[in-house]
Formats: structure tokens, C-alpha cells, sequence
């Protein structure tokens, strides 16, 4: 067990309420003054470039219910106070109400009409969020889009002619080259810290997601999240989302998302609503990650590289193997190539098997296995209407939870045979205790490898149900 824990802290600001998202317009900067290699950097063009575009974002989170699991004691803690525990050993399910709180992050503006691109995790959960100009033009925003996986969000207010910043090429930057962090660290608005690019496709194991990290030594702490990491010609090059630190602070290397991922995230959000992805049908790691592991086994290795993707699993319905004429040494290269592709586009995979090096072409798949978009499916498609069941409901079923069906007009509930009156307890083997449960539950089933819902519940009468609610044809 390692004797220093490793955090890795999105960097956003918690004070009791909010958060935010972002959108993509190619804009030409003005070419900035270059320094004479041994010469002193000169970054306040670039400041001066960026500083009007990031914007401080609030995301403000109202009281809600929430039910928890909690120790199931028919003796009120009697025996726990005598370090005895509780007799039953079970749980049971209580409702808390939860405080009101505001989180607080950065955010870019990529359009004068008022796009901004920030991280998801600025703006998961909000029921409102504000966003603060440089110049303290104050404005609400809606929520345009997430994605999860990347950390990336596409917010927008309804305003003209605001100050942009205008987007470079990330796959452009060099190891070493000098980039400046702007935005809102513990609400110190319009901060800028200036530091080297560290590394690139920097994978960290931090996240479920797409890894693919630009490492900078550019101070980034709580509430940068979301905010600009700009090169020396004052143009955008990756947003801000997270630091490695063993205290939560600032202790050396921030990471910021690439803006080729960026894009192409903008990009799907304001033309599918969801982010379109590939997948190669792949399971494995680093070529050098699998040797250290072999010969930490007292295994001899000799794959005939060190670098590149080892291949541990290839799924049946996967294209194969691993990319178009692009050197990979790691996986989160790998990713950040896939990251920028749409189901139906051609890729050339090279590969070595045996020494020997192979080349196919192939057509790349989304999740489903088909090479079509995924629209990302809404609580409407369920044809229902619901409300949380009410406390004589509780009482009578011996309930806790749930999510009554008060009407059925049609679509996937009538297909499965779903009944006004049943209530719906979990889907997915999720809790639903609330309409924006089944929402945010409903949203992630259509666009996995599987769009089914796996309802549980119980009717009036006390006779529970299962169903398999199909979301897509």
C-alpha cells in the first residue's frame, strides 16, 4: 500500500451551488510575437488574447430528496453506542433532504453568439446556471450538451458580439513549448499562470473515459476547471479539468483536454446531441506496461517493439486491431485518434503479430455495431407520464420509493406492456427516486452497446414486475 495517497481534483470551486458547458467556431488569430530561441518569453499577448474570453460559470444546485441506504436498526443505535453494531446487519432505505449548494468553474467562449465550452463536471447537476464576462456582464446559460467521457460540456447564452478566443491546433504543441492557464482559481476571477507543456497524451487512470491529457507545470487549481490552456499566439489549445495532487492544491502538473478532442466533441453535441463514437472492438494496454508486467512475473518478452498497443482481447463483433499512417506508442494515443472519428469512416490499422507487421483497412462501428448515429434517446420516448409515488402509496406497498406511471400514450412503455398505475422502481439496477433519475438513466441506455431498459417494480395490488424496454428498433 502505497504510503501517499494521489488525488486527482477536477478543478471546481465548492461553495453551495453550480457549473457549465461549451461549442466550437474556427477562428484565425493574429500572428503574435515570437521569441528568438534563448530569448525571455513574452506571454502578455496571449493574456491579453484570452483574458476576455473565459468567463467565470456558477452552477447552482437546489434542496432535493435523495434516498440512502442506512444501517437497518430496530433499536435506534442502542447497541452500536457499545461498539456491538447492529443486530440485523441489513439496510434500509431514508429519505434525507439535501442542503442547497453552488459550485463554481471557468468556461470559454468559442462563438461571438455565445457558445462556451467548459467540463461536465463544471455543470452536472445544475438547476441554474450564471455566467460572469470578464467585463462582469452577467448572463443565465442552458446546458446544450455532455459528455461524460471526455469531460466536456457545450453551454450558451443568449447574447451577440462576444469576445472570442480563437482555437490553435493541440496535436501542433511541442514538449517544452511555454502556454499560459486562464480562469477562476478559488473565485480569484481572471487569473493567469504560465508554465511548459510537460507532456502529451498523458493517460492517468483517473477517469472511466477517453484519457488523452496535455501536462502542463502552469499552476491549475479548484475552479480553473474549464478554463483556456493558451500557446504563445494567444490561441486556445486545450480546456483546463484537472490537477494531480496529494494535498487537493496545486503541488506541480495540472491537465487540460486537447482541443482535437474539443472539436469534434462541439462539433457531434451541436449536430447530434450526443458525441458519435468508434469503437475497435479492443481490450489492452501500453506494448511497454504489458513487458513490465511480464518480466515483474519473471516472464521473458520479445514482442519485437516496445511501443505501440498490446492487443490482450479482440471481441467478436469488434474491427479487429490498431492507426492511419500515425505513429501509436501508447494507448492514450490511440484514443485521442479514435476520439476524432464517426461510425462509417475508414481507418488503415498497422500491427505487428509475430514480428511481422500487418496492415488492414477498416470501417469503423459505434457501440451498437452499426456505422449509423446514435441520437441520444429522451424520457419522451418512454410515451408515459409519471410522478413520484405519493407516502399513502408508500404505506400501503411498504415502499420507500418510486416512480408512478399516472398515464401511458404509447411508444416503448405500451410496446412492453406497462400499465398506467405500476411503479417503477429501478431501471438498470438503479434507484429511481425522482423523474430527472429515469431522465439521466434513459439518456445513458440509448447511446451504450446495449439500449434496453431492465425496469423493476410493483403494481397496486402488491404484485411486482420485470419488463425489457427496448429504446432503439
Amino acid at each position: 500500500m502505497k504510503k501517499i495517497e494521489k488525488l486527482f481534483v477536477g478543478a471546481a470551486c465548492v461553495l453551495a451551488l453550480t457549473f457549465s458547458a461549451g461549442a466550437f467556431i474556427k477562428v484565425y488569430a493574429a500572428k503574435a510575437p515570437v521569441s528568438a530561441p534563448g530569448q525571455p518569453v513574452d506571454l502578455t499577448y496571449a493574456a491579453e488574447k484570452a483574458l476576455p474570453a473565459v468567463v467565470h460559470i456558477k452552477n447552482a444546485q437546489n434542496s432535493k430528496t435523495k434516498t440512502i441506504e442506512v444501517p437497518d436498526d430496530p433499536f435506534g443505535g442502542f447497541f452500536d453506542f457499545f461498539g456491538f453494531g447492529s443486530p440485523g446487519g441489513g439496510s434500509r432505505q431514508q429519505q434525507i433532504q439535501t442542503p442547497k449548494r453552488s459550485v463554481t468553474g471557468s468556461g470559454v467562449i468559442i462563438s461571438s453568439d455565445g457558445y462556451i465550452v467548459t467540463n461536465n463536471h463544471v455543470v452536472d447537476g445544475a438547476d441554474e446556471l450564471t455566467v460572469t464576462l470578464n467585463d462582469n456582464r452577467e448572463y443565465s446559460a442552458r446546458v446544450v450538451g455532455t459528455d461524460k467521457s471526455t469531460d466536456l460540456a457545450l453551454i450558451k447564452v443568449s447574447a451577440n458580439n462576444l469576445p472570442t478566443l480563437p482555437i490553435g491546433n493541440s496535436d501542433n504543441l511541442k514538449v517544452g513549448e511555454w502556454v499560459i492557464a486562464v480562469g477562476n482559481p478559488y473565485n480569484l476571477n481572471n487569473t493567469v499562470t504560465a508554465g511548459i507543456v510537460s507532456a502529451k497524451a498523458r493517460g492517468l487512470g483517473a477517469t472511466q473515459g477517453v484519457e488523452s491529457f496535455i501536462q502542463t507545470d502552469a499552476a491549475i487549481n479548484q475552479g480553473n476547471s474549464g478554463g483556456a490552456l493558451v500557446n504563445v499566439q494567444g490561441e486556445l489549445v486545450g480546456i483546463n479539468a484537472m490537477l494531480y495532487s496529494q494535498t487537493g492544491s496545486y503541488s506541480g502538473y495540472g491537465f487540460a483536454i486537447p482541443t482535437v478532442i474539443m472539436n469534434k466533441v462541439v462539433e457531434d453535441i451541436k449536430k447530434y446531441g450526443s458525441v458519435q463514437r468508434v469503437m475497435l472492438g479492443i481490450q489492452g494496454g501500453d506494448v511497454l506496461n504489458y513487458i513490465n508486467a511480464q518480466k515483474e512475473e519473471g516472464k521473458s518478452v520479445d514482442l519485437g517493439t516496445n511501443e505501440g498497443v498490446f492487443v490482450d482481447k479482440v471481441s467478436e463483433d469488434g474491427n479487429g486491431a490498431k492507426f492511419d499512417g500515425k505513429k501509436v506508442t501508447k494507448m492514450s494515443e490511440l484514443q485521442q485518434l479514435l476520439n476524432v472519428k464517426r461510425p462509417g469512416d475508414k481507418a488503415t490499422i498497422t500491427f505487428m503479430r509475430d514480428k511481422k507487421e500487418i496492415t488492414k483497412n477498416v470501417v469503423l462501428k459505434n457501440a451498437q455495431g452499426t456505422t449509423k448515429p446514435i441520437a441520444q434517446a429522451d424520457i419522451d420516448v418512454l410515451g408515459g407520464q409519471f410522478r413520484p409515488v405519493t407516502e399513502a402509496m408508500q404505506k400501503q406497498l411498504s415502499i420507500k420509493y418510486g416512480l408512478e406511471v399516472i398515464k401511458v400514450n404509447g411508444g416503448a412503455l405500451r410496446e412492453a406492456g406497462i400499465n398506467r398505475g405500476f411503479i417503477i422502481q429501478k431501471v438498470n439496477d438503479q434507484t429511481v427516486n425522482s423523474i430527472d433519475a429515469l431522465q439521466k438513466i434513459v439518456k445513458s441506455a440509448s447511446t451504450s452497446s446495449e439500449p434496453v431498459l431492465y425496469i423493476q417494480g410493483i403494481y397496486p395490488t402488491g404484485k411486482k414486475a420485470y419488463f425489457a424496454v427496448p429504446l432503439s428498433e
